[in-house]
């Protein structure tokens, strides 16, 4: 019989595995709680791929799509991670009075917007890309940028600022 003792880590708030077994839920649990930690209030954005390592850990296991927003401020550095609707397998609804609000109530000067694709393929649709450049455009208006917006899947993550889409 095997069995993990787990225990909180007073520092970090991170849960440690007391054992030599680890299982994949396990790996992914403590993968899960380092991509928080890591896009906690106060850490600074270090580059687009660890972003991307960090997004891809949170979303590409759920089952129906996951439309979150990181909100920066104006040195780039976390104020905080919100995932903000849900949708079906295929689809969410993105409210850009919602994502407007959130940034406003943050104070956010800049925003990375982020959801994944529960088939797997990050490859963003036309529709990702129109939404995309909406809430750009609803988002100018209270001096907010876009620096990108990711598409995660469980084979990678798509991002449209890499791919000119921005």
């Amino acid at each position: 019989m095997r069995y993990h003792k787990m225990k909180v880590c007073s520092e970090s708030g991170l849960y440690l595995m007391e054992s030599n077994v680890l299982s994949e839920a396990d790996i992914l649990t403590m993968a899960n709680q380092l991509s928080r930690k890591r896009l906690s209030k106060g850490r600074s954005i270090c580059s687009p791929q660890a972003v991307k390592t960090y997004l891809q850990n949170l979303l590409q296991d759920y089952e129906h799509e996951v439309f979150a927003v990181l909100l920066l401020d104006a040195k780039h550095k976390v104020l905080g991670f919100e995932e903000l609707f849900r949708g079906s397998l295929t689809q969410a609804s993105v409210y850009p009075r919602e994502v407007v609000k959130l940034a406003l109530r943050y104070n956010a000067a800049a925003l990375i917007m982020t959801h994944n694709h529960p088939s797997g393929d990050p490859r963003p649709s036309q529709a990702d890309i129109e939404m995309t450049k909406h809430l750009q455009k609803a988002l100018a208006l209270v001096d907010v940028r876009v620096l990108d917006h990711i598409v995660v899947g469980a084979k990678g993550c798509e991002s449209l600022a890499e791919l000119g889409k921005l």
